[in-house]
């Protein structure tokens, strides 16, 4: 049995606050929060540990409902919920949302907002404490296992380059540049050759900077053009072993597709471009862990410009021009030996977090609305 209660009748709110100019630190104790992400460090705060907050204004994720990791000073973009916990729990409340976004409450016209007049009418279906804290068990324990994967990763990532830079430390190998090396270097498509309109729901998948996330393509959430479409933006079309980059946005970005990914295909959405190896040449994993390293990103990033919306000037010329030193085939394939059981963890711990994930985004409605009894999951 779920009882409607409004958010009003549990919760109460709290717009955050811009930070004193003058008062905002490199290192301090209490990190800046907007909702969106950390943005300097200030030595007060007015939001605490494990605090349910929402995004309520800015660019591309008002509605979005957040648990903060620490105490922080959080900004005017977002609002600070405090709930009843003999009704509801903050993290049962984050995963409903997390499954019944709040997106649509937004009523901004000219600005992206979310008012607190607007939660405090939003209903929720709640079941006793009880329930509430044996779904949260559930789907905590798999986003713990996503975080403990993650931080794996991000560990063997380190390790990785320091076994790339280590290689190259104080060697004689020869300097080449991309171009010497590339069979291909091309762009996505431009202006308006893939809307939101020509979508289909199979197909051939489209890549956005969202999938370019660590090593390997994050092979979750696509949307998809039919064959026939694809087939006109060929040039655009990308394969496992090639090496995409961001130019336009959260430029920096650089992942590889690997073997036995879901598709034999992919294409590129307009703010990527890409690199296919010449293989007797180079190792496409020996050129993924060049643009991750420190001087593979300061070369790829010295073309970027300095105002306005980052991006890479020119971006498929400009790679052909970045020097990076490239030993005999035979050396990098003994490299190859050495890190290949780091990037091969690298990618199994990827592809159980897409399916922890998706076990997660499936069992999250039902276990909200009571369609499946908690008592008879098992993990």
């Amino acid at each position: 049995m779920r009882d409607i209660k409004r958010f009003g009748d549990f919760a109460s709110f709290k717009y955050g606050k811009m930070p004193k100019k003058d008062k905002i630190l490199n290192f301090g104790l209490y990190p800046i929060y907007s909702g969106y992400r950390y943005v300097g460090y200030y030595d007060e705060f007015n939001t605490e540990a494990e605090q349910l907050i929402v995004v309520a204004r800015g660019v591309g994720g008002t509605g979005d409902v957040k648990l903060t990791k620490e105490r922080c000073f959080l900004t005017n973009l977002s609002i600070s919920v405090d709930i009843d916990k003999n009704t509801a729990l903050p993290k049962y409340i984050y995963y409903y949302c997390k499954g019944q976004n709040l997106r649509y409450l937004d009523s901004g016209s000219a600005q992206s907002q979310i008012t607190i007049s607007d939660l405090e009418r939003v209903e929720f279906p709640l079941p006793s404490i009880d329930e509430q804290r044996a779904v949260c068990g559930i789907l905590e324990s798999l986003d713990m296992k996503i975080e403990l994967n993650e931080k794996i990763n991000d560990n063997l990532l380190q390790q990785s380059i320091a076994l790339y830079e280590h290689f190259l430390h104080d060697s004689d190998w020869p300097t080449a540049t991309i171009l010497d090396v590339a069979e291909k270097v091309a762009m996505g498509p431009f202006g308006s050759n893939i809307k939101v309109s020509t979508f289909v729901t199979d197909g051939v998948p489209i890549i956005s900077g969202n999938h370019l996330r660590g090593y390997f393509l994050e092979e979750s959430e696509f949307n998809y053009i039919t064959e026939e479409h694809a087939e006109r933006l060929k040039n655009s079309i990308v394969f496992p072993h090639d090496i995409i980059f961001t130019h336009a946005g959260n430029i920096g970005q650089v992942s590889m597709i690997p073997d036995g990914c879901k598709y034999d295909r992919y294409v590129l959405s307009q703010r990527q471009f890409y690199l296919r190896c010449d293989e007797t040449k180079v190792l496409p994993e020996f050129l993924l862990l060049f643009f991750h390293s420190t001087l593979g990103q300061y070369e790829l990033l010295s073309y970027a410009n300095q105002t306005g919306v980052p991006s890479i000037a020119q971006p498929a010329s400009n790679l052909k021009k970045i020097p990076f030193k490239c030993p005999p085939m035979q050396e990098q394939l003994k490299w190859r030996k050495r890190v290949h059981p780091m990037l091969s963890l690298y990618l199994n711990n990827r592809l159980e977090n897409e399916r922890l994930s998706s076990l997660r985004d499936d069992l999250l409605p039902k276990l909200m609305s009571g369609e499946l009894d908690v008592s008879d999951i098992k993990l």
